[in-house]
């Protein structure tokens, strides 16, 4: 068996705090919220918590533009609140991991004031500065964000680059100024006692800037996202092996990088237990960028993408496995069914990712089967890649009608509604008006009601999450694919010396046929979603069957 570490047998919750749990009733969550909520996550098994940004933030995108480093937002409370919610969490055998975002700041953090305010301010360089191209932009790559990339400024009239929003300058990692003082920012939270960091748009902080490339191919300021020239360049794993050398490898911690553009290939660089990085990366491959106009499912190109991820890293780096994150619209809203099956298939879709090899990753609310949001105004939207792309829209005369059907399925907003803790007036989570929108569905989808009710879709986390503690099998088991060719059923095996499992999900909304020969006298039935099985050779919709096979 491979060398057993503590962050490889840890299940992990994501903290959304804006909407988690407001503790004194300003309609926001905070962090005394998190501290009153962290007996339910102990008791679902959680062993690390996940705290998306709580820096402090003009809050243009929630918290991802980052003012000051070393400071917490007032709106989520005081440094003495977090110290307080760090010691705690120790206390009750969990950890807590942070977001870091460096590959941008905040428009507003001092670093960048100084950079735009002249040419020769001693951190000009801090920022990725170009002068403009024949009165426009200095050229036609387009933000993440959805627009140019490019801002001018009135100081100096040059461009700074921003590939998310314009309030969210990008670093220039060139300088080493810039990532000294990043490298100390992070030791001093490491200092501070956290147990580790999620890396926020890790794989964006080199930019390949080529001949020719500052210019416009034509005359239109027609904008695309450059992820080209942005993302996983030639020469970014010096800068990260840097990063890691002078923080990460000084501590006992846990790092998940946000990996967008690596593919299993570059796998063993990026978490290769002997070179790599991070301890494990999120990559996107199963759950395509944030802006897919595409819902559908393909049951066989799941199983490809996953397995390719497990078969590369096998005994030689770490998966991270998740569903959900705040990036992304609610599983069973979309590759589930949230109507007729909504439990069932919420479970298989949690079965099949949640016991393979890898550290599993739940968004708040996911354990309760949260869903999208019925939004039906344009109006009702808060993400800003949204809002920037309705008003460019707008402003070109083009009709916006067709982008709430769009957007009401994939948009980020449909993962920051807020927690849904009881059925009470704003579903527990405060006693004001809370500062976003409150699913409808509150009344019927809620933790209170779910913790009494054994059969519910919080109480199967908990025997899944029990079952996964319990067996090596789950943690350090090789994954192997079973009937790849099924176009309905996901199966694979887990083996750890003699101990072997059968995970089997039907990820479909219909009855599928076991084509797989298994001898069903010989398995014991471990886990299971339905109240029985009819037969043992057909699965229900979205039914899921985990089986310990019998010598």
């Amino acid at each position: 068996m491979e060398e057993r570490i503590w962050w490889k047998e840890a299940v992990c919750y994501q903290v959304y705090p804006r909407s988690f749990n407001d503790s004194n009733n300003d309609g926001i969550g905070d962090i005394n919220g998190i501290r009153e909520k962290l007996d339910y996550l102990k008791d679902l098994g959680i062993d690390v918590i996940w705290v998306s940004p709580i820096f402090q933030s003009p809050n243009d995108d929630n918290g991802y533009d980052i003012s000051d480093y070393q400071d917490i937002m007032n709106e989520f409370g005081t440094m003495e609140d977090f110290e307080l919610l760090l010691k705690e969490t120790h206390e009750k055998g969990m950890k807590l991991i942070l977001d870091l975002v460096i590959n941008h700041t905040s428009d507003e953090h001092p670093w960048f004031i100084e950079s735009k305010s002249s040419k020769e301010n001693d951190k000009r360089d801090w920022y990725i500065w170009q002068e403009g191209q024949n009165g426009k932009e200095p050229n036609n790559w387009g933000s993440i964000f959805n627009g140019s990339a490019w801002e001018q400024t009135e100081e100096t009239d040059d461009y700074y680059l921003h590939i998310f929003s314009k309030k969210q300058p990008d670093l220039n990692w060139e300088n080493s100024d810039v990532r000294q003082a990043i490298y100390d920012m992070i030791n001093w939270w490491f200092e501070k006692g956290i147990d580790g960091f999620r890396v926020d748009a890790i794989t964006h902080i080199k930019k390949s800037f080529e001949d020719g490339d500052i210019t416009y191919a034509d005359d239109e300021q027609n904008f695309k996202a450059a992820f080209e020239r942005y993302t996983n360049r030639p020469g970014i794993l010096e800068h990260l092996r840097e990063l890691r050398d002078e923080t990460f490898n000084k501590y006992d911690i846990m790092t998940v990088g946000e990996a967008n553009g690596v593919s299993p290939d570059d796998a063993e660089d990026w978490v290769g237990f002997e070179k790599g990085i991070f301890n494990m990366i999120f990559q996107f491959e199963h759950l395509g960028l944030w802006n897919t106009e595409d819902s559908g499912f393909d049951v066989i190109q799941y199983k490809n993408i996953l397995t390719k991820w497990q078969d590369k890293l096998e005994g030689k780096g770490w998966n991270a496995l998740f569903i959900e994150n705040h990036d992304q619209p609610r599983c069973v809203s979309t590759w589930g069914d949230d109507q007729q099956y909504w439990f069932e298939s919420a479970t298989s879709h949690a079965t099949n990712y949640f016991l393979q090899k890898g550290t599993p990753f739940i968004y708040q609310g996911q354990e309760i089967g949260m869903t999208n949001y019925p939004f039906t105004s344009l109006d009702e939207f808060n993400d800003v890649s949204v809002k920037n792309e309705i008003k460019l829209r707008t402003e070109n005369g083009e009709d916006t009608s067709q982008l709430l059907e769009t957007f009401s399925k994939v948009n980020r907003d449909n993962a920051r509604t807020m927690m849904q803790w009881n059925s009470s007036k704003h579903a527990g989570f405060s006693n004001h008006e809370p500062w976003f929108h409150v699913n409808p569905n509150y009344v019927d989808i809620n933790v209170e009601q779910q913790l009494e009710d054994e059969e519910s879709l919080l109480n199967f986390y908990k025997k899944m999450i029990k079952l996964k503690k319990e067996n090596d099998v789950f943690n350090y088991g090789v994954y192997e694919l079973i009937d790849h060719n099924h176009e309905q059923i996901y199966t694979y095996k887990r083996k750890l010396n003699n101990d072997q499992v059968i995970v089997m999900s039907n990820l479909t909304n219909e009855e599928a046929e076991i084509t797989y020969d298994i001898d069903f006298e010989n398995q014991e039935l471990l886990l299971h979603n339905y109240k029985s099985i009819q037969d043992n050779k057909i699965m229900a919709p979205f039914e899921t069957r985990v089986y310990r096979v019998v010598n």
